[in-house]
């Protein structure tokens, strides 16, 4: 049998009532900002953080173990989609992504 190398991890889901990509912390917060999610390096922790993302189907849906790596400014995305998740969505600039738009871009977006 082989033995496969647990990768490290965060917890995701969105956030029920607004819909944004969340990440669970390392003292039970959630947060917009990957950067401040608990990394997890062992599996059965990870497991754990999981199931504690689950039972909150009042607070997020759709919890899962993301693959993550390691920066001096905390977990990033090694994969497109949680790099993606992480910009918000895609159909058009709002939300993060319109906090990082030049002011006269932003104005165009918020009157269209």
């Amino acid at each position: 049998m082989t033995r496969h190398r647990h990768s490290s991890k965060v917890v995701t889901a969105s956030s029920l009532l607004e819909g944004d990509t969340v990440w669970l912390t390392a003292d039970d917060r959630w947060t917009r900002n990957m950067s401040e999610a608990e990394l997890l390096e062992d599996e059965a922790v990870a497991e754990d953080r999981l199931l504690f993302a689950i039972s909150q189907p009042d607070i997020v849906v759709g919890a899962y173990l993301a693959d993550a790596a390691s920066s001096k400014n905390g977990p990033i995305p090694v994969h497109v989609r949680e790099t993606l998740r992480t910009k918000g969505p895609t159909n058009y600039v709002h939300g993060k992504q319109q906090q990082e738009q030049p002011v006269a871009l932003a104005r165009y977006f918020e009157e269209a």
